[in-house]
């Protein structure tokens, strides 16, 4: 996608921080964080939905799962976290890549953050 702003995060055109990358995804700091600790795993495929996943595609989104429950400690989340994933506009999706939001650092009220 030429104007996703995670796909030129991904391929090196804007500059980020990349806290984690591997050949499934990518982990930034949120730039307009929601929490004390908040971070952005982005897959490396892009696609705006879940609907818009494939049966692969799926597969590996659970490989990022499972990849960042492995980093969470690392990450400074070992007394926990949240994980968000914002569909559409109604669901506050600001950025239409598909993208997962962690939340941590800090007790988490039961009100929606976003």
């Amino acid at each position: 996608m030429n104007d996703c702003l995670f796909c030129k995060i991904r391929d090196g055109e804007i500059k980020s921080e990349k806290l984690y990358e591997d050949d499934m995804m990518f982990i930034i700091k949120d730039i307009a964080p929601s929490a004390k600790i908040h971070y952005l795993a982005i897959p490396k495929v892009h696609y705006k939905l879940l609907k818009d996943m494939t049966p692969q595609d799926t597969i590996d989104l659970g490989k990022c799962f499972f990849r960042i429950a492995e980093l969470s400690d690392s990450l400074g989340l070992s007394n926990g976290f949240r994980i968000v994933i914002n569909q559409g506009e109604d669901g506050n999706q600001t950025v239409f890549h598909l993208h997962i939001h962690i939340l941590g650092g800090e007790k988490m009220s039961n009100k929606s953050v976003f």
